[in-house]
Parts: structure tokens; C-alpha cells; sequence
């Protein structure tokens, strides 16, 4: 009878394991990256604060910034600031720049709109389709879309 009862207790134990460990031991993701193309300040403004909440929990984040969402890595950017923090999603990406983000401007803003590299903050830099789509393709990177 103790014999079943121990044979029980380990095979009860030997099945749940891999349960617990997928549970408790899940593999935080190491690299993100997050592509925001979205005019809307506060879609802005939250793409900015995931991922600054993101880096905060040791990922590496890459930015995106395509279409009207390029405008927050021009040194000219100016936005109503967003409560409750009163900051603007510019200056947010700004802060993720000082915590080790990379942000890049799509391959087609510069050339579709009035402005040049020099008018981008320090720091960010023109994407380049190889090197997006190979993070994109990257199964150990995620991708945020907002």
C-alpha cells in the first residue's frame, strides 16, 4: 500500500512538473521591437510608454517611427503633453533613447516629407528594409504594432 501511494505521489509529481515549470519559468523576451506609425497622440503616447516600461525591465527596444510618428524624432517636435505624467511622446522617446533604445525613422519618411537627417534628434537614425525585416523575421525579437 505505501509502495502504490509513493508511486502515486511521483507520478502526480512527474506530471505536473513541466506544468509548473512552463508557468512559473516562462523566458522573459530579451529584444522587442515596436513599430508605431499612428498620428493619435495618446496611441503615441502609450507606444512610448510600453516601451520605456519595457526597456525598465531589461528588454532591448527598437522603434519604428513611420509616417506621421517619424515627426517625434525631429528636433523640431512639439505636442500637447499627455496626462498624468505631463510629458509628450517625444519626450518619451528621448527617454528611451537615454536607456539604451535604438529608434529609426522608416526608409520613406525622409524622402516623403520636407525634412533631412539633420533635422532628427541624436540618436536616431534611417531604417534601412534589410535590417527591418531581418528584426521583423528574428523569431527571438517580438513586434509591438501601433
Amino acid at each position: 500500500m505505501m509502495k502504490s501511494l509513493k508511486a502515486l505521489v511521483a507520478a502526480a509529481v512527474v506530471a505536473v512538473a513541466p506544468i509548473s515549470a512552463q508557468a512559473g519559468g516562462q523566458k522573459m523576451v530579451e529584444e522587442v521591437l515596436v513599430i508605431l506609425s499612428s498620428e493619435s497622440l495618446q496611441t503615441q503616447g502609450m507606444a512610448m510608454v510600453l516601451s520605456n516600461t519595457m526597456a525598465q525591465q531589461g528588454a532591448k527596444v527598437n522603434v519604428l517611427l513611420c509616417d506621421k510618428a517619424g515627426d517625434l524624432a525631429l528636433k523640431s517636435y512639439e505636442a500637447p503633453a499627455l496626462k498624468p505624467k505631463d510629458v509628450t511622446p517625444g519626450q518619451m522617446l528621448r527617454g528611451l533613447l537615454k536607456q539604451g533604445g535604438v529608434a529609426n525613422v522608416c526608409a520613406l519618411y525622409l524622402p516623403n516629407s520636407e525634412y533631412s537627417k539633420s533635422d532628427l534628434i541624436d540618436g536616431v537614425g534611417v531604417a534601412t528594409p534589410p535590417e527591418m525585416a531581418g528584426q521583423m523575421l528574428n523569431p527571438a525579437m517580438r513586434t509591438f504594432t501601433f
